[in-house]
């Protein structure tokens, strides 16, 4: 065993010394050292009950014979750090996450690990962690938030951040803004609709290291609880079989995760995550398989931002077992892929029950659309591409041309639109904010949800090098790459140039003369960096592009 070079021998005595001082006995300490890594805090609606789901993982693994020893994990709350400075750390904390649960897993010595996320950054951390590590691993989070409910209306975070626009266009009162906000995040759990963390938590599943029924139920039922014993207890079958996270996280295990999030109308962040975690899972996935999956994947579930169900209704409805069922029929899963459960996905798809609501998950011969839910775009705006939640873009707005409404910060532009200044048929460009401009990607739910809850979501592009939330809905593009920062494209758009949209082929163009943008670009000088000391001026220098994750160097 791994933590056999801790605490075997003669000249582990000081180390076995210092674990009794915890109050580990012999037959602990003889026992395989199980680290269960915990992201519990109490800034994240997500992560405040991650305390019980890691006392129910700690009760399967010694129930299973082994010795569970927790540790503590970061977590940013995309939401509370949504359109100020905090945004800035946000991506940036998922490679904090993975670094430091790698330095606890090897400095601890741990034989096996279980990872207790729930959040956006959080989940993908894990992941990128257990393919660095290697050593047997398995995810199982707190599940996601039941919907809020208001007088007969279902409400969630979405609806929050849209009201907000609301209230600046008149159409809603600052009293039923404040009335709204007691009631749309209703408890514990990850936010309601097919956002980025509830994304992450079902392409778990998709991935095979997370057992089914991780992404989809509530962090409120009993059958959470179970479902984290149950975690526990597999974990000594995996340490016993000797199947590692590279076993399960194949290049094969991706394109199911890319399948899956099509099927779902997964969050366009679940584009930059993937690459990220296959990169230390030491497989290589580019933008092109993107749309070779979306081609061939049809879009099954509409849930919010895109469409009015939530995750409980996709649970109710069969979870993402049926949704993978379905497309079993088609045969657009690699079956043969192993999972923590001990099955492979096609074992799964046969025990899974039959979709319950046929308009949650739809038949496979009667899609939403025949497409995946994501993009990717290319263009001379984009040269490595850009990323859209096309799921979740009005009809209107799939082919658009308007001039551009230039901003050089997610913050300018939020002003110009709770100030009214953008018009229909404008194309809002906010740059300087990707990965190494912003630093750290900011993700813009704020500007989106101003844009819908002014009524002009079906009139109206965003295009940034920055991201989108996975609540944003509208035709908004994201992870422009190379980014302004880089000297792309983006950095060369003047205002009311003509912008280009045309998302049935993959295009996002800027109609200015090639001659023009080379003078442009000669004259082009970067801006001086936002931050000049700490972690965010480390990151931004090592950071590489959207198109590639967003790792590091």
């Amino acid at each position: 065993m791994t933590s056999d070079r801790m605490k075997q021998g003669l000249a582990r005595a000081p180390h076995r010394s210092l674990l009794k001082g915890m109050g580990y006995t012999n037959q602990e300490l003889a026992r395989p050292l199980i680290g269960v890594v915990n992201a519990k805090n109490e800034s994240i609606p997500g992560h405040i009950h991650l305390d019980k789901i890691a006392e129910a993982v700690k009760s399967g693994i010694r129930m299973a014979g082994g010795t569970p020893m927790e540790v503590p994990c970061i977590g940013v709350c995309d939401g509370t750090a949504m359109n100020h400075r905090g945004m800035n750390y946000s991506l940036p904390s998922r490679e904090l996450v993975a670094d430091s649960i790698e330095a606890m897993a090897e400095a601890n010595a741990f034989d096996a690990m279980v990872l207790i996320p729930n959040c956006d950054k959080i989940v993908p951390g894990m992941l990128m962690a257990a393919g660095r590590v290697n050593i047997p691993s398995l995810v199982v989070s707190g599940g996601p938030m039941l919907a809020g409910r208001r007088r007969g209306k279902v409400l969630d975070l979405t609806a929050m951040f849209e009201a907000v626009g609301s209230v600046s266009a008149g159409n809603m009162t600052e009293e039923e803004l404040y009335q709204m906000e007691d009631y749309a995040c209703p408890g514990c759990g990850s936010c309601s609709g097919m956002f980025t963390a509830n994304s992450m938590n079902c392409l778990v599943e998709a991935i095979g290291m997370g057992l089914p029924g991780n992404g989809t139920i509530p962090a409120v039922y009993g059958e959470r609880i179970r479902l984290a014993k149950e975690a526990g207890m597999k974990i000594m079958d995996l340490l016993e079989r000797g199947l590692l996270p590279r076993d399960i996280m194949t290049l094969k295990a991706f394109e199911n995760a890319l399948t899956m999030d099509m099927a779902l109308g997964c969050s366009t962040n679940s584009v930059l995550h993937l690459p990220a975690i296959a990169h230390d899972a030491g497989v290589m996935i580019d933008l092109d398989l993107v749309n070779v999956i979306s081609s061939r994947t049809p879009n099954l579930c509409k849930l919010s931002p895109a469409g009015p169900h939530h995750m409980e209704d996709l649970y109710e409805a069969g979870g993402v077992q049926a949704v993978m069922k379905e497309l079993a029929k088609k045969n657009l899963l690699n079956l043969d892929q192993l999972t923590v459960a001990g099955k492979t996905i096609g074992e799964i798809c046969e025990m899974a029950d039959d979709p319950i609501d046929r308009e949650v998950i739809r038949p496979i011969d009667e899609p939403y659309k025949q497409t995946g839910g994501i993009a990717v775009l290319r263009g001379n705006l984009a040269p490595d591409g850009a990323v859209v939640k096309q799921s979740a873009v009005a009809p209107e707005m799939m082919v658009h041309q308007g001039p551009a409404r230039v901003f050089e910060s997610e913050d300018q532009a939020y002003q110009a639109i709770l100030e009214g200044k953008i018009k229909k048929k404008d194309v809002i460009i906010i740059r300087y904010e990707g990965p190494r401009g912003g630093p750290g990607m900011k993700e813009m739910l704020s500007p989106t949800a101003a844009i819908a809850g002014m009524g002009l979501d079906k009139d109206v592009a965003l295009i940034t090098d920055g991201r989108f939330s996975g609540a944003t809905r509208g035709a908004s593009i994201g992870h422009v790459s190379p980014e302004a920062m880089a000297a792309g494209p983006i950095a060369l758009v003047e205002e009311g140039d003509i912008i280009s949209i045309n998302i049935p082929e993959g295009r996002l163009d800027l109609l200015v003369d090639d001659s023009v943008l080379e003078e442009r670009k000669r004259k082009w000088k970067a801006p001086e960096a936002r931050f000049k000391s700490g972690y965010l001026a480390r990151y931004a220098r090592m950071v590489t592009s959207a198109n590639t994750g967003a790792v590091l160097k």
